[in-house]
């Protein structure tokens, strides 16, 4: 069996898939997309292509250290995102080739079901309560909300209050049953983390991600969680396990690795065995469609330290389409009582609707990551 064929479709509302082909007719698919470069990946993913034909899809992990070490150049988001997507069809291809989930070929199940949660606003004004409260009538447990619009590097007390005024309408309408996290996007300085994270405590959020850019994590991480009860999450932003290793000496309590950027499930599975050897949990990042979530699910239901998954059912970005609107069979990403179900159909588990991602790849998109500015005409983090 070698790999005869590689193709790339960029489709609404903001991703890329691939499709591997074997000679013997099997299909494998992967989500390789970097949110506002999806083209950029696409071409990354041309340029592997040479690589993959004719070589043998079950060579997984051979053909994953081909990608990222015979380069001179190496790592990043691009490259990494470029690679996840094909690892992903690969593990897709050995499991249908063997008849079983990718779950049981990374040691089988530890769990029946996996937490999942839904997004909510947050950032702009809205009622973020009513929006929590129909998540939970939909049958999640668990929500996220952005914790701010722009913010200053030291701002208002009255920008503090909105943010601590939006969590609390959050938690007052799930109640005490249920969990929120709170991202924070990169938009709080270190100095406006420190001050916001003690007047959140009270609320008790699941976690609050991202407290900072990368860019100054690894340096105010350790200030930040040793100045807070809350857990810290982290890690959509970062692209391999060599940017892991130094995050997990911050004190962070979650890590979050996006299958679609860290070097697929291979690499994923190694992010969260590193995580695991820390006490840290895993909660892998995937505002995504359906690839990238049935990957994610087949690490999360062998992975001991997980914690809750992300999913992007009704997000913001996807008007007008869905993660459901590709997949045949939408009842493997049913709901119930919080949970995803353990899928045991072969590979990744869903059957991707060939004939839907074609036509919306005649359509494609070009989606951009929202450009924002503070009042006085400066760059405000998005």
């Amino acid at each position: 069996m070698k790999i005869a064929r590689v193709e790339t479709f960029l489709i609404p509302p903001r991703w890329l898939f691939v499709r591997i082909e074997t000679d013997d007719g099997l299909v494998g698919w992967g989500e390789p997309v970097v949110e506002g470069r999806a083209a950029t990946v696409r071409a990354a993913v041309d340029e592997l292509t040479p690589e993959l034909i004719g070589r043998d899809p079950s060579r997984i992990e051979d053909i994953w250290q081909t990608l990222t070490r015979s380069t001179f150049y190496r790592g990043g988001p691009v490259l990494s995102s470029a690679v996840a997507g094909v690892d992903q069809a690969l593990w897709d291809i050995a499991g249908k080739r063997l008849g079983v989930p990718v779950h049981d070929l990374l040691g089988g199940a530890v769990r029946d079901r996996a937490r999942v949660y839904a997004w909510i606003a947050g950032d702009r004004p809205g009622d973020i309560a009513e929006e929590a409260a129909v998540r939970l009538d939909e049958g999640f447990t668990c929500v996220k909300m952005n914790g701010s619009a722009e913010l200053r590097t030291i701002d208002t007390p009255a920008a503090l209050a909105r943010v601590v005024d939006g969590a609390t309408a959050v938690r007052g309408a799930i109640g005490d049953e249920a969990d929120f996290a709170i991202d924070f996007h990169g938009r709080f300085s270190p100095a406006m983390a420190r001050r916001a994270l003690p007047q959140l405590e009270p609320l008790l959020p699941l976690f609050v991600e991202e407290p900072t850019v990368p860019e100054l994590a690894l340096e105010h991480l350790p200030r930040i969680t040793a100045s807070t009860s809350i857990p810290i999450a982290t890690g959509e932003r970062a692209y391999s396990r060599w940017d892991f290793r130094p995050l997990m000496d911050t004190g962070i309590a979650v890590a979050q690795p996006d299958v679609s950027h860290a070097g697929g499930i291979s690499e994923m599975r190694r992010i969260a065995a590193l995580a695991e050897t820390h006490g840290v949990s895993l909660a892998p990042h995937c505002p995504l469609g359906p690839i990238a979530l049935a990957a994610c699910l087949q690490v999360d239901f062998a992975t001991p330290n997980f914690l809750i998954q992300e999913q992007s059912r009704g997000i913001h970005y996807n008007k007008g389409w869905d993660l459901l609107n590709y997949v045949v069979d939408t009842s493997v990403f049913d709901i119930s009582d919080g949970h995803m179900a353990r899928p045991t159909a072969p590979g990744l588990g869903i059957e991707v609707d060939e004939q839907a991602v074609r036509e919306a790849a005649e359509r494609g998109h070009d989606w951009h990551a929202p450009v924002w500015h503070h009042a006085d005409g400066s760059l405000s983090e998005w």
